[in-house]
């Protein structure tokens, strides 16, 4: 795809959508067969309470990822602990944004964990049991995500329903984990 079409460039148009309500009805989008309710465009907003920074941005017109918008998010969801970068698996990014979806809020998911280095995951293993020697986020394949108009069981349940990976109930730190990897959950 080229960087202008019709006369505006991509970022143009990103931002034109990003600036509209989006009203999608429901359809199984993607070759993964989970994404429920994101229809033709797909669009993540989050917070981050560690660095206060926002994102909201639309990652998917159309049936094509936006690479500008899948960089700004994994730059979003870096290692805030030591800016490390590491490109997020865009089956995390669709499961989060169907999930969003599915609890039908325009709050902006509150970002707990995005990607974690290895010397980052090492540090809070040796402080917790409950941190993964091999954890998704190593690979960036997972989001832990908070919401205050949503209960944690609510979150888990719109994870679980996309049936696309991995979700961890925290209730007693206040988050869900969502993951791309084998379809499980666990936590309470």
């Amino acid at each position: 795809m080229t960087e202008q079409h019709s006369g505006l460039s991509r970022r143009a148009l990103l931002r034109a959508f990003a600036a509209t309500p989006v009203v999608a009805a429901p359809t199984y989008a993607n070759a993964f067969g989970f994404l429920r309710g994101a229809g033709d465009v797909r669009r993540i907003k989050m917070y981050n309470g560690r660095t206060g920074e926002s994102i909201d941005t639309i990652y998917w017109i159309e049936g094509e990822y936006i690479k500008e918008a899948v960089d700004e998010i994994s730059l979003f969801m870096r290692d805030w602990r030591n800016g490390q970068v590491k490109d997020i698996d865009t089956r995390t990014i669709d499961i989060a944004t169907a999930a969003h979806k599915l609890m039908e809020t325009s709050e902006p998911y509150m970002l707990i964990s995005g990607y974690r280095s290895p010397e980052t995951n090492a540090m809070l293993r040796s402080r917790s049991s409950g941190v993964a020697k091999k954890s998704r986020h190593l690979r960036g394949e997972a989001a832990d995500l908070r919401l205050s108009s949503r209960s944690v069981s609510q979150m888990a349940r719109a994870a679980s329903a996309c049936k696309g990976g991995g979700v961890g109930t925290y209730t007693s730190s206040n988050f869900v984990h969502m993951d791309c990897g084998p379809v499980r959950s666990w936590g309470s």
